[in-house]
């Protein structure tokens, strides 16, 4: 199966999705996330660096449940314009 290549938007949403998941882990270890959502370490850090940019939905939906952010305010977060003002701070705090 040949992959179509990123667009240059396509990687800057799956950095600030990254950034967005390191910020919500706070002090939590990445082995710590990784085994709550049963992903590996090593998929919970290429997401985070942006080297996964594009994670399946359930790889997405389980790291949600375990760092308790809805999905909905993932989306909005990484969405080309946010939602409402501070839809990314929201998604962090929630």
């Amino acid at each position: 199966m040949v992959r179509t290549p990123l667009t240059p938007w396509e990687r800057q949403r799956g950095e600030r999705f990254g950034a967005l998941l390191r910020r919500a882990r706070g002090e939590r270890s990445m082995v710590e996330v990784a085994a709550a959502a049963g992903v590996s370490a090593e998929t919970l850090r290429k997401i985070e660096t942006g080297r996964a940019p594009t994670p399946a939905f359930f790889t997405v939906a389980a790291l949600a449940a375990a760092l308790g952010v809805s999905l909905d305010e993932l989306a909005a977060a990484c969405a080309d314009e946010p939602a409402a003002p501070g839809a990314e701070e929201r998604a962090l705090t929630a």
